[in-house]
């Protein structure tokens, strides 16, 4: 039963993830990407890492994207037209996407999948938090910095002229 709930998720991860990059409509979009954090969330639990995924539901399909729509809308982006796709830049990035798949191919072949691997994640908080206070602070820090530049950023992109 935990192998079909995997599957399950998985596709819907994949599924979703796909829809993300082939809706234009940037709403839409942001939708089917909270979709995706939250089929993410279901393989968290399924590795029994239980707060994160609380902190993938909370944090990225909460609170990421309530502000990813307020940028949408308050930059009021349409639609976006539909344009002539180059050939070259067809073949680059079908190239591009080989490599990755090829990389992913021989990783899980190398990786040793199906030899009865249990993961060694207790789904606890102290050493998590252990972890992010100590030895990973200067990373945390960065990231609060530049979430806070790019809030900086919206508010100032927002801003109307009063000419």
């Amino acid at each position: 039963m935990h192998d079909i709930f995997f599957y399950i998720f998985a596709a819907l991860t994949l599924g979703c993830g796909a829809l993300v990059l082939a809706s234009r409509n940037p709403v839409t979009s942001a939708m089917f990407l909270v979709l995706t954090i939250a089929s993410m969330a279901g393989l968290f639990v399924l590795l029994n890492a239980f707060f994160l995924a609380a902190v993938q539901v909370l944090v990225y399909a909460g609170a990421v994207m309530v502000l990813f729509l307020f940028v949408i809308m308050l930059l009021n982006l349409r639609e976006e037209e539909r344009r002539a796709i180059k050939r070259f830049s067809l073949v680059i990035g079908l190239v591009a996407v080989g490599a990755v798949g090829a990389i992913l191919v021989n990783t899980v072949i190398r990786s040793g999948v199906g030899q009865d691997l249990q993961p060694k994640l207790a789904g606890g908080t102290i050493e998590l938090g252990r972890l992010l206070f100590t030895q990973y602070l200067l990373p945390f820090e960065i990231v609060s910095v530049l979430l806070l530049v790019a809030m900086v950023g919206v508010v100032l992109l927002s801003k109307k002229d009063l000419k």
